[in-house]
């Protein structure tokens, strides 16, 4: 008999809900941990980035104030010790909730190392040294992934960041280098520059967030110009030496030649790397795509009884997608018949004005040659978003010229991370463009946007000029 139904390798976004879901089904389930229950998601990334986020948008809202009438006097600074103690706050309150809802399902938990053996076995070394054989029917692997480290750039050293250290900072810098312009390198760019730090990002692509459709970009790029943060595209970072009054970072393009680039630190994110070894698993002979473990639509490896579930297997490296494979796979584990089988993941960029995409994107459509038509309405024919002082970006729903399907939305504005899951459920129950365009949606509200720009793209929109 084994000691386990399941033992689950990891309790970030992936790991925990797998595990909670088993204990719900009455499978007897261990999760082994070995640094962060609730993952990099809740303790380093996601949570306390968009802590920061908020703070930093809430002090730049104070800053304008006076355009809606309000006088502050005096000056407005940052607490940098006050700050990272309320995001703290925050992850705790959330860490504390993962081993709560853990024990409440009855669900064992080790902090610890774990290393599996063979297909039925994890050694288990505590943080006392002690070791411990644990055997399960099933295992889980759900081991995450961490930040790619670039050649000369390495985190150890104090002014060379990764976004785990930019998220913990104690004193705000006057200026920061980001090697990088993906989502995360603008969320963090974004933070400091409103906060005050000079803040210039390199990206060797020739447009930030590579991938995202160009209209996106534009707005995002206004907005980060007028904001005072500094773009240079198509250029490359070689090195980095320390001065007498911090360090300077040294890129190299066509344009300019080679540059010097003063700064207090300087941030590296040029994506995150799966972490499929360095725990045994390659005693498994587990087949591989890539740098990710090959699972088939149940999440199962070659090896029958082994799952795998989040970073560790594919793009998109996203939380929410790591949670749905977890409870997939408990539920298989239960004894349920199911599979992974989602028609999209949605996608949000933080930043300010946010960003996020469901479905396919208009350079995918064209990539594809696909016959479709777009609906794009502005934030500015909004009636809430005038309100809100907030008409940046828009909403652009794509649909099937033919059957009128909708086929993807793109939103860039504020709080297009709320609006976008109206467009996730559109989708992911094959909606005509009609389904979304009746729906009567409350007025005044942001969501409405998703409604007019879909009847945009039937050309029967209200609030804007229909083309």
């Amino acid at each position: 008999m084994s000691d386990y139904q399941a033992i689950v390798i990891g309790a970030g976004p992936g790991g925990y809900p797998c595990a909670i879901r088993l204990g719900q089904l009455g499978v007897k389930t261990l999760v082994v941990e070995k640094e962060y229950w609730g993952g990099v998601c809740l303790n380093v990334g996601c949570i306390p980035s968009k802590a920061l986020i908020n703070a930093s948008e809430t002090y730049q809202k104070m800053q304008k104030a006076d355009e809606m009438g309000f006088s502050i006097s005096g000056d407005i600074s940052v607490d940098m010790a006050k700050l990272q103690s309320w995001k703290q706050s925050v992850v705790d309150k959330l860490t504390g909730g993962v081993r709560h809802l853990l024990k409440a399902n009855k669900v064992d938990m080790a902090t610890g190392t774990a290393t599996i053996v063979d297909k039925n076995t994890v050694e288990i070394e505590g943080p006392d040294g002690k070791k411990q054989k644990v055997t399960a029917d099933h295992i889980v692997i759900a081991t995450g992934s961490t930040p790619i480290q670039i050649p000369g750039f390495a985190y150890a050293d104090g002014p060379i960041l990764d976004s785990t250290k930019a998220l913990a900072l104690a004193e705000l810098p006057k200026s920061m280098v980001v090697i990088g312009g993906g989502y995360i390198g603008l969320e963090m760019a974004g933070v400091y520059s409103r906060l005050g730090t000079q803040v210039t990002v390199v990206e060797m692509m020739d447009q930030l967030l590579p991938g995202f459709d160009p209209d996106v970009v534009k707005v995002l790029a206004r907005r980060m110009k007028k904001d005072g943060v500094t773009v240079m595209l198509k250029t490359k970072a070689n090195g980095w030496e320390k001065t007498a009054d911090g360090i300077v970072v040294n890129v190299e393009n066509d344009k300019d030649g080679k540059t010097a680039i003063a700064a207090d630190y300087c941030l590296v994110t040029v994506g995150r790397r799966p972490n499929t070894k360095g725990f045994g698993a390659e005693a498994l002979g587990l087949e591989m795509d890539g740098p990710f473990f090959k699972v088939d639509k149940q999440m199962r490896t070659n090896v029958p009884n082994v799952f795998a579930i989040g970073d560790i297997v594919g793009n998109p490296m996203l939380a929410h997608k790591a949670t749905h494979e977890g409870e997939v796979v408990a539920e298989i584990i239960g004894g349920h018949d199911v599979q992974f089988d989602a028609r999209t993941i949605p996608a949000v960029v933080f930043t300010d004005p946010e960003v996020a995409t469901a479905g396919l994107t208009e350079p995918e459509c064209k990539a594809q040659g696909l016959n479709y038509k777009a609906g794009k309405v502005p934030f500015a024919a909004i009636g809430k978003a005038i309100a809100n002082n907030a008409t940046e970006g828009f909403v652009k729903v794509l649909i099937d010229a033919d059957t009128k399907l909708i086929l993807g939305v793109t939103i860039v504005g504020s709080h297009a991370s709320d609006i976008i899951s109206e467009a996730a459920l559109a989708i992911e129950m094959y909606a005509e463009a009609l389904d979304v365009g009746l729906t009567i949606h409350p007025h005044p509200t942001l969501g409405e946007s998703v409604m007019e720009a879909t009847k945009a793209a039937l050309g029967e929109a209200i609030h804007i000029v229909n083309r």
